[in-house]
């Protein structure tokens, strides 16, 4: 038994292998195990389709496995804890997902994560397995205008992924979904806040130190410096300013249709998050833009971190149509449809 007295665990080195057997159990009908660490549909959609994968280390839950399902993603390959999962284990995955439409990876920008995806990748196509990558970088944090390749993939990819999956169900070949996703990419915009950092489950270990009183807008989801620690302030002006930095990198024009997301990310309430949206909401109406899909919901947590995920993004008719209108039965992003 381990001496961590600060979660209810049990081994340190079986908490990955343990949450994800306790998710399947709780979610039959939509999901099942493939494989060691790997989480694949209940009903697999039919191999004309492009498979929808993604990778990402465990410990963000419902991140990334809780949106595998109909009409989202096919599969999610898990890490150990805040830990890329290894080449060999997405090669694996990628095995299984294997059919002539292809297969669509969806990756979050982080060093662990591309190096596996790209190792997977070359190994998957010398056997003839047909995959393309899409990277995400919707974290503003590193600066307006910043290149993507410096940008971190943060919450933003589970719209994405809703809008992929959709699209994915509707038949669109490899190449539309990578157009209709790269649309998406470049348009929305991601920052967080945190007033609190998380510890790490395995050895209760703390992140970030973040002094009582005080908040960094800019931080990572494990952790990592963003735009630097200020005191603390109210609710409408963490959301205005956040609203101000997240239009200032995509710039939308009066009349724009907008998704606005408020993701906690652990220990953030429902209260403290709808607060934050009616505020963000009311920010972007002032500036002509019309918010047309909305959520508040944990869809990526870092532990017990206090704070939260602001995501913008312009949306083009075909993304709201997938994000609104299209069924999705995963766990955590269940949509009936029209």
């Amino acid at each position: 038994m381990s001496d961590i007295k600060i979660k209810f665990i049990n081994e340190p080195d079986r908490i990955t292998p343990e949450l994800l057997e306790g998710y399947v159990l709780a979610y039959p009908d939509q999901v099942k195990l493939g494989g060691e660490n790997i989480v694949v549909r209940a009903n697999p959609k039919d191999e004309s389709k492009v498979a929808v994968v993604t990778l990402g280390g465990s410990g963000h839950e419902p991140a990334l496995s809780g949106f595998v399902g109909e009409g989202m993603l096919d599969c999610s390959v898990v890490g150990d804890i805040f830990a890329a999962p290894g080449a060999q284990r997405l090669f694996q995955a990628l095995q299984l997902m294997k059919r002539e439409a292809g297969i669509l990876l969806i990756v979050l920008n982080h060093s662990g994560d591309v190096m596996s995806a790209n190792m997977a990748c070359q190994l998957a196509e010398r056997m003839g397995i047909k995959v393309k990558q899409i990277l995400t970088h919707d974290d503003i944090s590193a600066g307006i205008g910043a290149d993507a390749g410096d940008r971190r993939g943060l919450a933003g990819c589970v719209p994405l992924a809703k809008i992929l999956g959709a699209a994915a169900e509707e038949g669109k070949s490899l190449e539309e979904l990578i157009e209709i996703g790269e649309r998406y990419n470049n348009q929305v915009a991601t920052l967080a806040v945190a007033m609190r950092s998380c510890t790490h489950p395995q050895n209760g270990g703390v992140i970030t130190d973040l002094p009582a009183g005080v908040m960094e807008i800019g931080m990572g989801q494990h952790g990592e410096g963003g735009g630097g620690q200020k005191p603390l302030v109210s609710a409408d002006d963490t959301a205005a300013e956040m609203v101000d930095l997240l239009c200032q990198q995509i710039q939308p024009k009066a009349g724009d249709k907008m998704m606005l997301v408020i993701n906690g990310v652990g220990a953030t309430t429902y209260m403290e998050q709808s607060i934050i949206f009616r505020k963000a909401y009311k920010e972007l109406e002032a500036r002509g833009l019309q918010v047309v899909f909305g959520r508040i919901q944990e869809i990526l947590t870092v532990q017990e971190q206090a704070g939260f995920q602001m995501i913008v993004a312009i949306l083009d008719e075909d993304h709201i149509d997938y994000l609104k209108n299209k069924r999705a039965d995963a766990p955590y992003w269940t949509t009936i449809g029209k």
